[in-house]
């Protein structure tokens, strides 16, 4: 049964043109168990093409006070997805026009819809089926006939872990926050970390990373400096060149840094960037003096694109170089062992193709 996304569906919680979910019928939670529902009430979008099923997963989900909206198709459900950003997905998989299984594929695929949970709600059988689901990227499966308790219990379990995932991403934004307020506090480094997250993605994309690799360089972009938050500002914001002991003290940016960001699981990849992309190959570095492949390869990308950002942009004791002679510079640094001479080559490439 294909209603499609008009208006006037008589299952639909709220029409297309509306913001945000709505349950058109609210049931209260008591007084006894409001605490508990607090952390599992969430908004959910139920995708089935057939009203019955639509209806009667509504009803079940409705004693737990569910914010309910519906889709009719996996077409439909990736629009309102896109939009909406529900806190959880349950969906049947024999659909018409765009199945259960792509559709969450496409959603687990897409940076900003892959941390919201989908169930799969299906009467296959086969091994295979369930493979095939895993493979898409479902979070949890249901088999049909449904059953009300064991559906409601897995939808409050994925909604918990999802307010979770959501502190994270909210500390994560707070500490990115943070860090371009660092940079904002001086006039001559304003626009460095969404150059310098520019520039490290791009160089990364050109040489074959893989997405998630690329995604921590331009990530460690924007925080490769957040430990300058515990730098004092007669320093940091010093208009001529540091002492040795003004200097030694900046260079505890990347130990302070380093420590902010192992409080983020989710920023391994990018914790090695934050300390490492101040050490030099041939081990006069900082703050470990490592030596050679022992740097990290995504902290080597991000020293050297952090070099030719510092170097084309105007500081208060220097002019900015035009690129051609910031990649003779960066080719002076390759000769004196300090990093990658392929990696350097391939930025020069970048940057002339007009690629950065």
């Amino acid at each position: 049964m294909n209603q499609g996304l008009s208006t006037d569906n008589p299952d639909r919680s709220i029409s297309v043109s509306r913001p945000s979910f709505t349950n058109r019928e609210p049931v209260a939670a008591s007084s006894s168990n409001a605490a508990d529902l607090a952390s599992s009430v969430g908004r959910i979008l139920v995708v089935d093409d057939i009203e019955a099923n639509r209806k009667m997963v509504a009803s079940f989900l409705a004693r737990d006070v569910h914010c309910v909206e519906f889709a009719d198709d996996g077409r439909s459900a990736l629009e309102l997805v896109a939009r909406d950003h529900p806190d959880l997905v349950l969906m049947d998989v024999m659909m018409p026009h765009v199945n259960g299984f792509d559709a969450c594929r496409a959603l687990k695929q897409n940076p900003a819809t892959r941390l919201i949970p989908v169930v799969l709600v299906t009467a296959l059988q086969d091994s295979q089926d369930r493979i095939r689901g895993h493979d898409a990227g479902a979070d949890d499966f249901i088999s049909k006939p449904v059953n009300a308790h064991e559906l409601r219990a897995r939808v409050r379990s994925l909604i918990r872990i999802k307010r979770y995932t959501d502190d994270l991403d909210t500390a994560e934004s707070v500490i990115v926050s943070l860090a371009l307020t660092i940079e904002a506090r001086d006039r001559y480094t304003e626009g460095h970390c969404q150059r310098l997250a520019a520039y490290a993605a791009s160089l990364g994309r050109h040489i074959g990373l893989n997405d998630e690799d690329v995604a921590a360089l331009a990530r460690g972009g924007f925080l490769h400096d957040i430990g300058k938050v515990g730098i004092p500002d007669a320093i940091l914001l010093k208009p001529g060149r540091l002492t040795p002991a003004e200097y030694d003290v900046m260079k505890q940016h990347a130990i302070i840094g380093d420590r902010l960001c192992g409080e983020l699981r989710s920023r391994r990849r990018v914790r090695p960037i934050v300390r490492h992309h101040h050490e030099r190959r041939d081990g006069s570095g900082y703050p470990d003096a490592l030596r050679g492949d022992a740097i990290p390869l995504l902290a080597q990308i991000t020293a050297i694109v952090d070099v030719f950002d510092a170097l084309t942009t105007e500081r208060p004791y220097k002019h900015a170089l035009r690129p051609d002679r910031a990649f003779e510079e960066l080719l002076g640094e390759v000769e004196r062992g300090w990093h990658r001479r392929d990696l350097v080559d391939a930025l020069i490439l970048l940057g002339r193709q007009g690629r950065l």
